[in-house]
Order: C-alpha cells, then structure tokens, then sequence
C-alpha cells in the first residue's frame, strides 16, 4: 500500500478518536517540549559561559596556586610576577598583572558595605579589558609611591554615593584607612567570578603593606592570590604557558620529577573545564526529560492495542479482500510514528515557549532554539513512536482473517 494512502487512513483513524489521540500525544509533547528546552537552555549557558571568559580579556593566562585552599598560603609572590614580566623570559607576552584579591569594609557617610577588592598593577585595566568612565585608572606613582587611591566598579559608586555625590577626589574608608576615589569603570555586566561591577582596585604595593598581612610567614615575600600574562597573540598562548611553567619551576626550585606547586590556565582550560560540567548536568537533565518520552511511547502502545482490538474485523476484511501482512503492518505503524511526531511538534512549540520564558527571566541566556535540537527531538519521537508502535503492527498483521471477520 503505498505510503501517502498509509497517511491518509491514519489520519482518518486520528480524527475519529481526537480526544484519545490528544491525551495519546500529550506525553511525547510534554517530553520533547522538556528535552528541546533543556538543551536550549545548555546551550544558552555554555554561551553565556563562553562570552564571560572572552570578556576577562583577550589571550589571557591565569597562573594561580596549585592548591584551591584558601585557608593555605598562596605559593605564587610578588617576584614570580616579577621574573614572568621579564621579556628575556617570557618572549611572548604583552603584559603581566599580579592580582592580590580580599573582601573589604567600605565607609562612606554613613553608608558601609562589604566588597571584593582587587590589589594590582596599572597593567590590570588593559589586561582585563576595563574602560573607565571618569577620572582615570591606577598609575605608576599610585603603584610606586603606595599611593592610597582607589577605582570603584559601576555597583560600588552606586552602593556607597548618592546620585547628587561626585564620587571623584571624595575620600571612602577601605578597612578603616582613608583612599582618594580618583577614577571610576564603565559598566561590566555579571562575570563567572560575580559581578565585575562590584568591586574596588587599589595599588597593589597599598594593600601589601598598609591593609592586608600580604607577606609569607615562611619567606617573609610578599604574596598573590594569582598572576594574569597576555600572550602577544592567540597563536602564542601555548608557547606562554611552556615558557612560565619552566620559568616558576626554576624559581620555586621544584626537581625534574616533583609536582608543581602552582597551576598555568587559558582561558580555554577554564571554558572547557565548564563545558564538561554542563555538557554532563544537560545530559542528566536530558535522560530525566526523556523519561516522558518513553512514558509517551507507553502510551502510544496502549492505544494502539486498544485500536488493533478496536479494528480487529476491519483487518479481517481487508485480509480477506487481498491485504497482506506488510500493508497491514504499514497501516499501523504509520498511525504510530504519524501519532509521535505530531505530538513531537507539539512539543517543539512547548519547548520554545519555555525557552522563550526562560530567556525573558534571564535576559543573559541566549536559549534560542538550533536547527540540531529540534531535528533531535522530533527525529527522537518518531523513533519512539516507531519502537513502541511495532508490537501492536505485528499483532495486527498476525490475525488470521477467518479470526478476525468472527471478532465481536
């Protein structure tokens, strides 16, 4: 029987029993509509993921301490940044900023809050790709003459001063000691690391010596929480990080078979370290979404058992009059995946709803809906429809025509 005539009698079969075909379709819809959502929303993190370590600057590696113990003392000082700013060194990079990073009290008329402060070098602004909105960043005088100046973040001007306040040259307690505001940073949006708006940045040789007890109980070097090298470009990023490793062995001592005692990062190991993490939660939520799926296709064998009893003489006739077993077969299996791909459409307008609704509460995902998904989820659901639409075909296509025609 040929295949658009298989169509037409399982849509005639689907209009006489709407309701029992809706509720029948409801399962693969709610299942396909969860997965495509599901795996937009994966795909909208790992966007937004990939765009906040492009905005962190361009070709930036993090050198950071080889243990994330922050009740340890930081293994990386003030002179591993200092060797790794040697060109003589470290061939390929462009710049080099130590970061030395805490949480501090603010004071400003009245007004207090607790926020991340970031101690570093002029470099930082470029480095991490920060414009400032008035004023002007830290400088070499600030950082040679331990200056105590500070550029707030868009979030902390808007903590700690009022709209009528000019928040330059006013002065704001860090930690009880008084800093000139001499610059503040145009809006940065949220970060992988909290919010980049939320924050104050001093000289680092400031918070070295007059905020923080910076230096090593061990070497009396004074120390940071991690070290930031832009490689001239992309294409020198791995011959950067060949370059620092070598050069903070030497310089910690470490022998040829010993562990290193710090950790060198690109921005790529960051980026596929999270998308291994979400790669896995999308496929977790993924399966638990699918299980829907397989309930639908339950269903979808029920009723088309219902329907093979249903029908029971009708495939008497047909057999008697000449149909053989494939048409039979055909016939219901059409009805079957027809049945699972409507109700995967159905889900696919559900899926875009929600990942409609879900873009609208965060505006930062991106959860539109790819071309990849939908051919999945609706391919998934024919294939549904197709596994558990074959054991009511065959049962149909079994009945011998002299069983069926006496079926009551």
């Amino acid at each position: 029987m040929p295949v658009v005539e298989n169509v037409r009698l399982a849509l005639q079969s689907l209009r006489a029993n709407t309701l029992r075909a809706g509720l029948t379709m409801l399962g693969i819809m709610i299942g396909v509509g969860a997965v495509i959502s599901l795996l937009a929303l994966g795909d909208g993190v790992n966007r937004f993921i990939a765009d906040q370590f492009t905005g962190l600057g361009t070709n930036l590696l993090f050198v950071m301490p080889g243990e994330f113990d922050f009740r340890a003392e930081s293994t990386l000082t003030l002179l591993d940044a200092t060797i790794l700013g040697d060109i003589a060194v470290v061939p390929d990079a462009a710049g080099v900023a130590p970061v030395y990073s805490r949480d501090a009290n603010l004071q400003f008329g009245g007004k207090t809050r607790l926020t991340h402060l970031n101690a570093t070098t002029p470099d930082y602004a470029e480095l991490r790709g920060y414009d400032v909105e008035r004023g002007r960043f830290l400088t070499d005088n600030d950082y040679n003459g331990r200056a105590r100046v500070a550029v707030l973040g868009t979030q902390t001007v808007k903590d700690l001063f009022s709209d009528d306040i000019d928040p330059l040259e006013n002065d704001i307690k860090v930690n009880g000691l008084s800093f000139r505001v001499v610059g503040t940073l145009e809006e940065q949006g949220g970060g992988s690391f909290g919010s980049a708006d939320e924050i104050i940045i001093v000289p680092l040789t400031t918070a070295q010596e007059r905020l923080f007890d910076a230096r090593s109980e061990q070497t009396g070097r004074y120390l940071v929480d991690v070290i930031l090298i832009q490689a001239v470009n992309a294409e020198s990023v791995p011959d950067v990080a060949i370059d620092a490793t070598l050069a903070l062995r030497q310089s910690h001592d470490i022998q040829f078979r010993d562990d290193d005692d710090f950790l060198v990062l690109t921005q790529q190991d960051f980026l596929s370290s999270f998308e291994q993490v979400t790669s896995v939660l999308s496929l977790f939520l993924g399966a638990i979404a699918s299980i829907s799926l397989l309930v639908g296709g339950i269903g979808i064998m029920n009723i088309m058992l219902v329907s093979v009893a249903e029908r029971t003489s009708e495939i008497g006739l047909r057999k008697a009059v000449g149909a053989k077993r494939k048409d039979i077969l055909g016939q219901f299996l059409t009805e079957a995946v027809l049945l699972s791909i409507l109700g995967g459409l159905a889900g696919v307008v559900l899926g875009f709803l929600a990942s409609t609704i879900i873009e609208a509460l965060v505006p930062d995902l991106d959860t539109s809906l790819t071309a990849g998904s939908i051919l999945l989820a609706v391919g998934f659901s024919a294939t549904v429809g197709l596994f558990f639409g074959i054991y009511p075909a065959s049962r149909a296509a079994s009945l011998r025509p002299i069983d069926a025609l006496r079926f009551e």
